[in-house]
């Protein structure tokens, strides 16, 4: 007997052929309407014709070895730097693959890759001339004449990848002893025309899908391997292009663009241009070239799958590269839908706001033995209630404010047999997720007249994110208060430089800046721009907050440090001034402004810029908190931000004290490790606990004080009219 209808649906379970009858009895206990294959899994006739709708996942670009093995020259490619090797000779031999994982990678030595290659004097900042060194082919060595002893040098190269990175990264893993899939280049006309009718068949073979769960598209984001398990990831980075270049793609952007890009403009010295540094003008010109080629040829896959009744859902993981959900051309592929891997509340906002008709979760722990960093899961030491819970409730914070259509699971079913309080915590947190959704389907949620733009170099091409899920990004304040605003009660939107000067501000109450010196969440040189320091030190003049945390506005060459000093009252010494004086001040105190638990790391040489900074909070004698009135608007410092309970709430207080609201609002909880939405035309209060301890708490309302008593992680509803 199926469930109350009511009790059903929005939820994607991971079936298993072998496992029929654990398959169906758990999408009757988590009111699964849908089931779906995983990697590595397949689903029985049972299964298909079991009454559910049926998500195939494809990732178009493998799977096709047989193809790939007669075609090798179309296999996806990447450039690569040779190891730095110490010349104590005038003629050296550099290894290119050394310290490469070989069997992730394979030289490319063919005519057109050769006219690509570069050798670099490293010490000297200098290309080597072309007529200085030559090519080993038997050896995979590059030999180089004239060097100057004990410089380095290194070789900028391309290379084939043969061995799709997540199949690789799940055959690790997982022991398995599959063939190693490889990667098909669709920038080819031959590897096109291959995979439209391979695609075709797929659909005619495929008669019970409904939706075709595209694994992302073609290019997979940068996760380059070492062949040493200490450095096993030698560089990963989740919105990078450096995956879908080949001589083919170089040049017909060289006839698009009318220039030429090099080796050396994607290996950028060995540090490549990872998304956590501004973008420079050649790497967002060939973003857009990559962008245009992946949107038109993906509307052609979407439109085929259309033809054969069947939706088209895409992954916005794995192979994601190209298709910039946010970028003005998504709409264009068709899309019905767009899937997210989920760890954080961020994450739950980022696939939110997608222009996409159905926005899906999947839930971790995925169902695999191992989770993240090797750590277990569905295995001895391994605790997936535990993991569970810790992100769900990071991801129930963000759902309060802004609804997503169905979330799911994904790997191998058969991995909860022996987990019998796993599969009654789904149970729970799918029953949840419907009534938050029904909450959002039937009211708005309260929202206080806040309006917050956070302001880096990516804008709102790349919200809420970084360049990856939390756990590969902590290290930046930015993503920890991406993660604080993905569940606060006001509204959010990204901004970015060239904002500044069409007026963007004028929508806004409160501008946030917040990252390392240099980095894209700073601004680093963007910051040289006199329109955007005076644009934004005119918008607080005439009533804005400009909050300012780390090294916000940071860049050199200046009387300060941070551009925007004046505004913030704080500054940074980078050194030239260490002998100058420091203005004394006292520890002011704003009643209820620091909840109990705020913690701050604190920063050395900060310094105020003409003492009339007000310091809120001080550490080894640092100011680390301060609030500085400037014109009719306000200045605010944060030395750093880490994400917790209490810094959240310290968040959200400090961004209604930069509007001058009132610290006790109503639909605000009185406890920092509890939050709460409303939604007024249900009469609906939410409270959420988002501590693994008990908790009591206060709402005041409109309709007087309400209190709940929560346990760890507990939601309580209360309808008040």
């Amino acid at each position: 007997m199926r469930r109350d209808r009511e009790k059903m649906g929005s939820f994607t379970l991971p079936g298993e052929a072998g496992y029929e009858e654990l398959t169906l009895r758990m999408a009757e206990k988590w009111g699964a309407d849908v089931i779906r294959d995983s990697d590595g899994t397949a689903l029985s006739k049972e299964i298909l014709d079991a009454g559910y709708g049926i998500y195939s996942t494809i990732c178009l670009i493998r799977e096709h070895n047989k193809w790939a093995r007669e075609h090798r020259n179309m296999l996806q490619q990447t450039f690569l730097m040779s190891t730095p090797c110490l010349a104590r000779t005038e003629a050296i031999r550099i290894p290119l693959l050394e310290n490469y994982f070989t069997e992730q990678f394979e030289i490319n030595d063919s005519e057109e890759s050769l006219a690509y290659w570069q050798v670099f004097d490293r010490t000297a900042g200098k290309e080597v001339d072309k007529g200085n060194w030559n090519y080993d082919c038997v050896g995979g060595n590059v030999e180089v004449e004239g060097c100057i002893p004990y410089h380095e040098y290194t070789v900028n190269f391309l290379a084939y990848r043969i061995w799709e990175e997540i199949s690789m990264y799940n055959h690790v893993t997982n022991h398995w002893k599959k063939e190693h899939l490889m990667p098909v280049d669709p920038r080819m006309p031959e590897a096109q025309e291959y995979l439209c009718r391979w695609l075709e068949k797929w659909c005619q073979d495929h008669p019970a899908t409904t939706v075709v769960r595209l694994t992302s598209m073609f290019y997979n984001f940068v996760w380059i391997w070492g062949d040493d398990e200490r450095n096993r990831n030698r560089y990963t980075d989740w919105g990078s292009y450096d995956f879908t270049v080949s001589p083919k793609a170089l040049e017909d952007f060289k006839k698009e663009y009318g220039y030429s890009l090099t080796a050396e403009d994607f290996i950028h010295q060995g540090k490549f241009h990872v998304t956590h540094m501004p973008p420079v003008k050649k790497q967002l010109d060939y973003m857009d070239f990559t962008n245009r080629f992946v949107v038109g040829f993906g509307k052609k896959l979407v439109d085929l799958i259309h033809k054969y009744g069947k939706k088209a859902y895409v992954f916005y993981d794995d192979s994601w590269v190209g298709i910039e959900p946010y970028g003005r051309r998504f709409r264009e592929f068709g899309f019905d839908g767009l899937i997210k891997c989920v760890f954080s509340g961020y994450e739950a906002r980022l696939c939110a706001g997608v222009d996409v008709e159905i926005h899906e979760l999947r839930l971790h722990p995925y169902l695999f033995p191992v989770g993240l960093g090797g750590k277990p899961t569905f295995m001895k030491g391994g605790s997936p209630v535990r993991d569970a819970a810790g992100y769900w409730m990071r991801i129930r914070r963000a759902l309060l404010r802004e609804p997503v259509e169905r979330i799911g699971l994904g790997g191998y079913l058969h991995l909860v047999e022996g987990y019998p309080d796993f599969c009654s915590y789904i149970e729970k947190v799918a029953e949840e997720f419907r009534v938050i959704k029904a909450f959002h389907q039937k009211s708005e949620v309260y929202t206080f007249p806040c309006r917050v733009g956070v302001l880096h170099s990516w804008g709102s091409l790349r919200p809420w994110t970084l360049s990856g899920h939390f756990h590969e990004t902590y290290m930046h304040d930015l993503i920890h208060v991406n993660e604080a605003l993905a569940g606060l009660p006001v509204d959010v939107r990204f901004i970015g430089f060239d904002d500044i000067k069409t007026g963007t501000l004028k929508g806004l109450d409160v501008v946030i800046n917040a990252g390392r010196a240099g980095t894209a969440w700073s601004g680093g040189k963007i910051w040289e721009d006199e329109e955007v320091v005076s644009g934004i030190t005119r918008w607080v003049d005439e009533g804005g907050a400009f909050i300012g945390i780390g090294e916000p506005s940071a860049a050199e060459g200046y009387h300060n440090y941070f551009r925007m000093a004046n505004v913030l009252g704080v500054d940074e010494d980078t050194g030239a001034k260490v002998c100058h004086g420091r203005w004394r001040y006292n520890v002011e105190e704003i009643p209820g402004l620091i909840p109990e638990g705020a913690v701050f790391k604190g920063k050395e040489n900060l310094m105020l810029t003409d003492g009339k900074a007000r310091v809120l909070a001080e550490k080894n004698g640092t100011p680390v908190l301060a609030v500085n009135c400037f014109g009719k608007g306000k200045g605010v410092y944060l030395s750093d931000f880490t994400l917790s309970n209490a810094n959240t709430r310290l968040l959200l207080n400090l961004l209604l004290f930069a509007k001058n609201m009132d610290l006790t609002q109503k639909y605000l909880t009185d406890n920092s490790e509890t939050e709460c939405a409303y939604y007024p035309e249900e009469g609906q209060l939410a409270a959420i606990n988002n501590s693994d301890s008990p908790q009591g708490v206060r709402i005041q309302t409109d309709y007087g004080l309400q209190s709940f008593s929560l346990k760890p992680y507990e939601t309580q509803i209360r309808k008040l009219k």
